[in-house]
């Protein structure tokens, strides 16, 4: 995925404008006006359109830099079953760490939530591995944790004084995490 931080420096690194930027981009069905609009939107983080490899292949050829230099690589656990609470504490001891110091923290980590952060971190760097992207220079550049309500299919009741029920709800979030290379 392209990395709208990393594009936009690189963009005043090398003093590149939109117009500019939006020549490289010339594609069929893609007029002057939408490359300008798709390339304003990139730099703020919105991917509308989402841009194809061919098109950051051009992007990276435009501002003279290597196709990494403009990537980073997200998975994500959705639905895991724990509350975000939990799961926060670990994320907040990753994030913005190297790959390997994150593993090795989340290998000694006496949490129920390392195990699954782990397993999505993995799929982070498999990623990263995958397009050819140098693993050991590799970091936690963001590690999320959002809130997914109540697990479907576990809706309980415990019973209380006088007849009442007060239920009990399982939780449930949504783990993510970026990787990027230094």
């Amino acid at each position: 995925m392209l990395s709208a931080n990393k594009f936009k420096e690189l963009c005043q690194q090398q003093q590149m404008n939109v117009e500019q930027l939006s020549d490289q981009l010339a594609r069929p069905g893609l007029s002057k006006k939408e490359s300008i609009v798709a390339v304003r939107n990139w730099q703020k983080g919105l991917f509308k359109p989402k841009p194809g490899a061919e098109d950051i292949r051009h992007l990276a050829a435009a501002l003279s830099a290597e196709v990494n230099d403009l990537l980073d690589w997200r998975s994500s656990y959705r639905f895991a079953p724990m509350s975000a609470r939990k799961v926060r504490l670990v994320t907040q001891l990753i994030a913005g760490r190297s790959v390997q110091d994150a593993m090795d923290i989340l290998k000694f980590t006496q949490k129920r939530a390392a195990a699954m952060i782990n397993k999505v971190l993995r799929s982070a760097v498999a990623d990263a591995d995958e397009q050819q992207a140098d693993v050991d220079n590799l970091y936690v550049s963001s590690a999320r944790v959002d809130d997914a309500g109540v697990r479907i299919g576990t809706k309980r009741w415990i019973p209380k004084d006088r007849g009442r029920a007060h239920p009990i709800s399982k939780k449930a979030c949504h783990i993510h995490i970026t990787v990027t290379q230094a």
